[in-house]
């Protein structure tokens, strides 16, 4: 008896062995890299180098990366291979030059799951992409750079942002729920045609769903989701918020929809989500995307990309200035000289404050607010650093690498603005500075978050000087999802 059940547990170890064994050998021949594939660290068979990166801080990672196998790199994510691009040479070789080469987004599980397929503006590839992102932009030059309303608004929002820093009356606060409201506001003026009062509980808790969608959209949480969904779906954790945060964020903006259609007026549309029901109308076979389901996931993306990124942007901004008192004095007295203490800022005051303007700008490359920009994927055969990158192969930009990059910054690793001055201090645009990333998939807001971080930036330091709490050190270090978060901080705003 006790010799069959030796050869049952021998015949199983068997057949588990040979399963295991053809598995491996599958797992290698599918591994098998073209000739000239780009060269990368060695991965562990079915789980790739998931665990090889440091999640705490990938994109450091990826970068001395590049400093080992060159800009043109790959590594395995799960069974998926995945070519990362560093500095600015290669990066706008496959963002610019090769721009059609790269404009695809490869297939996400996470995204795929919250999106239901090819919507919104920043997962959607083909006609449905171009024509929303087309849609899109038009809206925001109609509702936004276009009126001379939206820089008034945002002046408006400053006024509410500056009285809402006066009533911590000197105390030690935490800006973030602050500049969170004020940027966010903006967004709700061009989709919604509204502002929210920074107490309006339902505006809180979109704002909690967007803060908590942005850092694990970006997470070791989403990365294990889209490296072993089969896997990840049944299994307790992080990454199931991102879907529960997703469909609270839906419902608020489906009620902010119902809302337009009761008082729709198809003759004067007053606002992104009026404009696009209008289109509706007009565009019913729906090959372009134009469906209220679409609608819903083109908000959750506008409010994504033109709310966390501008705000995380302005607390950085606060932190580097703190931490460079000498750079907020100058600042400050450029600002008294242009503009005073009486009248809030204008765009036309921007050519008159090139250290400002250059001092926002170190804020966004020194910030670095979107580490590693978005997936994408090859359209065709291609080259790329003189490596061939076969059809469908899934390439990430490293923007990092480009805004840090040593050949193009003197100093990349120090908070200089002299990066944006020249001798005579005068501004100047520098080819490698890419916090908006380039190509056909830059971001679609950035005239408007420029107008925003230029009127937000100057009306606070215009009335206030602010400082950290006394033997408290301002970290520099961010916490990173889709976007690189500042550590929890307060400070003191102190009128001027």
């Amino acid at each position: 008896m006790w010799l069959w059940g030796l050869f049952l547990w021998l015949d199983l170890r068997g057949m588990l062995f040979f399963i295991f064994t053809v598995l491996l050998i599958v797992h290698f021949v599918n591994k098998k890299d073209p000739p000239n594939f780009p060269p990368g660290p060695l991965a562990l068979p079915f789980l790739g180098n998931v665990f090889n990166i440091e999640h705490k801080q990938p994109h450091i990672y990826l970068t001395k990366l590049a400093d080992v196998y060159g800009n043109v790199f790959c590594i395995r994510l799960g069974r998926h291979k995945t070519v990362f691009v560093s500095g600015w040479k290669m990066v706008k070789e496959a963002l610019v030059t090769q721009a059609d080469n790269f404009v695809d987004r490869p297939y996400s599980p996470m995204a795929n799951r919250i999106y239901s397929g090819n919507s919104g503006l920043f997962f959607s590839n083909g006609k449905v992409w171009r024509r929303q992102r087309r849609f899109a932009m038009a809206m925001l030059r109609t509702f936004g750079l276009a009126k001379s309303s939206m820089e008034q608004s945002i002046c408006e929002e400053s006024r509410h942002l500056q009285e809402a820093v006066e009533k911590e009356k000197g105390e030690p606060f935490d800006p973030v729920p602050l500049l969170n409201n004020a940027v966010a506001n903006i967004i709700c003026q061009i989709v919604f045609g509204r502002r929210f009062e920074y107490s309006d509980q339902s505006f809180q808790r979109m704002l909690k769903n967007l803060t908590e969608m942005a850092y694990l959209e970006g997470s070791i949480w989403a990365l294990l989701y889209d490296s072993f969904p089969a896997l990840m779906k049944h299994l307790p954790g992080p990454h199931n918020d991102i879907f529960s945060n997703s469909k609270s964020l839906e419902a608020s903006i489906r009620a902010e929809i119902e809302r337009h259609k009761l008082e729709l007026d198809p003759s004067n549309p007053q606002d992104y989500i009026d404009t696009f029901l209008v289109e509706s109308q007009h565009n019913r076979n729906c090959e372009v995307g134009f469906n209220e389901d679409n609608l819903v996931l083109c908000c959750v993306d506008l409010f994504l990309a033109g709310s966390e990124t501008t705000s995380k942007t302005l607390q950085w901004g606060l932190i580097y200035l703190i931490k460079n008192p000498h750079i907020q004095v100058k600042v400050q007295a450029e600002i008294d000289r242009v503009i005073g203490q009486n009248r809030l800022p204008t765009m036309a005051d921007r050519p008159n404050l090139p250290y400002t303007d250059a001092v926002i700008h170190e804020i966004q490359r020194m910030g670095n607010i979107v580490p590693l920009n978005g997936f994408r994927m090859a359209t065709k055969d291609t080259t790329l650093g003189g490596y061939f990158i076969p059809k469908g192969t899934s390439v990430m930009p490293n923007l990092t690498s480009v805004l840090f990059d040593k050949t193009e910054w003197e100093t990349p690793d120090t908070f200089n603005p002299g990066h944006f001055l020249d001798a005579g201090g005068r501004f100047v645009r520098r080819d490698a500075f890419l916090p908006f990333s380039a190509g056909k998939r830059a971001c679609l807001g950035e005239g408007l978050a420029r107008m925003e971080l230029f009127l937000f930036f100057v009306s606070l330091f215009q009335k206030y000087t602010f400082s950290s709490l006394d033997g408290v050190e301002l970290s520099t270090e961010g916490i990173i999802g889709a976007t690189r978060t500042p550590l929890p901080f307060q400070i003191y705003a102190k009128a001027r």
